[in-house]
């Protein structure tokens, strides 16, 4: 499947792996929310972890499709994501993400901590209120 990313850390506009992988290779970068998820802070950057009734800011964005295949392999190895590896950090699933835009609810690709490290992360974690990385404290 060919679905857009949410990044919600340091893939952000702004941040440090934005202009490393991202800059050049989108199309759109637009303003989303995941729900069911709450974010913790990891050494640097974040882990979305999924939990009812929680929300995650970040930015829904559509890679260019002649960049599609190349971006989703570098998302993956920076994630240190690989399918069916239970040493991953992250799990790459699809959720619906809203728009802030319009409301609209799209299918897209999402790095969420794996289920060993959102387990540590539920026992001792920090907890990012209101879900933001860019306003954390």
């Amino acid at each position: 499947m060919r679905l857009p990313f949410f990044v919600y850390g340091t893939l952000r506009p702004g941040e440090p792996n934005h202009g490393l992988f991202l800059s050049g290779r989108t199309r759109t970068e637009e303003p989303g929310r995941l729900t069911g998820a709450v974010l913790y802070d990891g050494p640097g950057y974040p882990y979305a972890v999924e939990e009812p009734g929680g929300a995650v800011r970040g930015d829904l964005v559509t890679a260019r499709t002649r960049d599609y295949d190349e971006l989703l392999a570098a998302l993956d190895r920076l994630e240190e994501y690989v399918p069916g590896d239970p040493r991953s950090l992250y799990e790459r699933v699809a959720r619906e993400v809203v728009r802030e835009a319009d409301g609209a609810a799209v299918r897209a690709w999402v790095y969420v901590a794996a289920p060993a490290v959102a387990a540590r992360l539920r026992a001792r974690g920090r907890r990012i209120e209101g879900g933001d990385w860019l306003t954390r404290s």
